[in-house]
């Protein structure tokens, strides 16, 4: 695969998923603009980059912010003048539940990062997208399809990204920009010290089929095949990779 003289817009770029999506698309020769709150992570996803060659446009901000997204879009499109491929990556989660009214505390923050801050780009990318016959991939999570204990507002959030990325799919199909998701299981980032929960990854391990979890760059591969020219009659697809996991539900 090969992305050279391809623009590609990254969310949640600072850590995990992102990062390793970044690094891969500059492997490939792809222009890249990483977005994240955290610049310090940022700048070492750069510098990773850079290793390789390129150097990406960094692009510190708050996606659930109403301003960001069209932030985003103006800084990419005056930087390289296009846009090729949008990955939707940035999501937060949050434990819990009915039971625990917990909820309530943390259900409009996951709803407005992991949902409608990718409606709100996906709306300002879309008329770049259809110029270059471009492409969307969405991050979403085998919590989209499983129900997850005390993890309510996060499997809603997910469920509503994967609903959302077959309806745009059916849209944006006849002008040529295709939509799909990856949805990975337990991958090993930050996500569980973030979210405070006291699994460790072994555990996760434990209870897929293939008895271990994915990395980082696992899911990557498969975001670069979809964004990629060998998946050009995959729309409103979606890809797990999740050891098995979902053969359980």
């Amino acid at each position: 695969m090969s992305f050279e003289n391809k623009v590609v817009i990254i969310t949640g770029a600072s850590s995990g998923i992102g990062a390793a999506t970044a690094v891969q698309f500059a492997k490939q020769r792809a222009s890249v603009a990483i977005v994240g709150r955290n610049a310090v992570k940022l700048r070492a996803v750069n510098e990773e980059c850079q290793k390789h060659g390129v150097t990406p446009l960094i692009i510190n901000a708050d996606i659930s912010k109403d301003e960001a997204p069209n932030e985003i879009i103006k800084k990419t499109i005056d930087t390289y003048g296009r846009l090729d491929i949008l990955v939707n990556n940035a999501g937060i989660v949050a434990t819990g539940g009915l039971v625990d009214g917990a909820i309530m505390k943390s259900y409009d923050k996951i709803m407005k990062t992991n949902l409608r801050a990718v409606v709100a780009l996906t709306t300002a990318a879309v008329p770049h997208l259809i110029k270059t016959k471009g492409n969307i991939v969405n991050v979403s999570s085998t919590l989209g399809t499983q129900a997850g204990p005390l993890m309510m507002a996060y499997c809603v959030s997910k469920a509503g990204l994967n609903h959302f990325s077959k309806t745009a799919a059916l849209e944006l199909a006849a002008s040529g920009v295709r939509v799909n998701v990856v949805s990975p299981g337990p991958v090993v980032t930050d996500i569980l010290e973030n979210a405070g929960m006291p699994n460790t990854w072994e555990e996760w391990g434990k209870v897929t089929p293939l008895g271990k979890v994915a990395y980082s760059d696992e899911v990557a591969d498969v975001i670069l095949f979809l964004a990629s020219e060998k998946s050009h009659s995959i729309t409103g697809g979606n890809l797990t990779v999740d050891n098995g996991i979902l053969l359980k539900s």
